[in-house]
């Protein structure tokens, strides 16, 4: 059951909630009406204007996963997103690799999640999320956000939908120490995949690079793997592959 704790205003409810995570149980999540400096993959930023949106961390402590399968951590998140999100507005959502969560072609949710190892365990899993929820306007340079303002026209009660969000989280990593679950999970996950129609789609690798290719399958590490137009398949990390959308990088 998670526990929720609310502070005022904080740079990075991540960064806070790594400092404390030692003196905290399980399930804790931090949450805050004012993020000043929300932090996204590979040092992105996040707005979020005061009071409109969540942006919250979730700890969890050693999850039923070893470090070497830590991307089923990531598919339970993004998933619970999605459920939730698909519950308060209705369908359109899919998950943009590794865990961005997508409205149509538009971005409505980023998350940064951080673990701590133990040897071959996951000792902590710092879950960090933000969902555009009733902000209307964005002025930051981010080329495609929305909002569930925008979406469904009327504004939504911020903390039915964190908690809505925290639970599903819980309910999908306990579910994890079952294999079969997480073979079903990580079905569901693909399933909800970005893009994964079997098409060929614009593609842009870390140097440059564009070329057609589809998704051919994700590895339990969270490697991507796509299939070429030549035939050829080839795996990537995180960053080292984008989306190229209405000729925008993404």
């Amino acid at each position: 059951m998670p526990h929720y704790i609310k502070v005022s205003q904080t740079a990075s409810t991540n960064t806070y909630l790594s400092r404390l995570a030692a003196t905290l149980p399980g399930g804790t999540v931090i949450y805050t009406p004012c993020q000043t400096a929300g932090r996204g993959q590979k040092g992105n930023s996040w707005e979020s204007e005061d009071g409109k949106n969540l942006t919250f961390s979730h700890l969890l402590k050693r999850p039923p996963v070893k470090a070497r399968d830590q991307f089923y951590l990531s598919e339970a998140a993004a998933l619970a997103v999605v459920e939730a999100l698909t519950t308060e507005a209705g369908g359109g959502f899919s998950v943009k690799w590794p865990n961005d969560v997508y409205w149509q072609d538009k971005k409505v949710c980023g998350m940064l999640i951080e673990n701590s190892l133990n040897g071959s365990d996951i000792a902590t899993c710092i879950i960090g999320i933000g969902i555009n929820v009733n902000q209307q306007v964005f002025v930051s340079d981010a080329p495609n956000p929305v909002s569930l303002i925008n979406i469904t026209g009327h504004e939504h009660d911020l903390m039915a939908l964190l908690k809505r969000v925290c639970s599903r989280i819980e309910q999908l990593v306990d579910s994890l120490a079952d294999d079969t679950a997480r073979s079903d999970l990580h079905q569901r996950y693909m399933a909800a995949l970005y893009r994964n129609d079997g098409r060929l789609h614009l593609w842009e690798d870390a140097d440059g690079n564009r070329f057609m290719a589809s998704v051919a399958g994700i590895a339990p590490d969270g490697t991507l793997t796509l299939l070429h137009e030549d035939g050829t398949r080839h795996d990537y990390l995180f960053k080292q592959v984008k989306h190229i959308i209405n000729n925008t990088v993404l």
